[in-house]
């Protein structure tokens, strides 16, 4: 595991520290657009913070995404989930 991934624990699960993790990278992403924003950095260190944005934006978007997805399960009524369509490995 490279130091800048996070260990996977999920959203999904409930896990307290998934939540800590997603508004801990949120706050290092804040930093670096402000860094970014004011343009005083060579261009090697800009760079070096864009792609940890990157990386940051990515995980931020798949803790949403779980978010949701669990928000939508807790949500659907037993009648949604019998009439959504099920995975018939593309059988009919």
């Amino acid at each position: 595991m490279d130091s800048d991934s996070v260990p996977s624990q999920t959203v999904d699960e409930g896990a307290p520290s998934a939540i800590a993790q997603y508004e801990k990278a949120l706050a290092e992403l804040e930093q670096i657009v402000a860094r970014l924003e004011q343009g005083e950095q060579s261009l090697e260190q800009s760079l070096k913070d864009y792609e940890r944005g990157i990386r940051l934006e990515r995980q931020c978007q798949q803790a949403l995404d779980e978010a949701e997805q669990r928000i939508n399960a807790l949500n659907a009524s037993p009648e949604e989930e019998d009439a959504a369509p099920r995975d018939t490995n593309g059988l009919f």
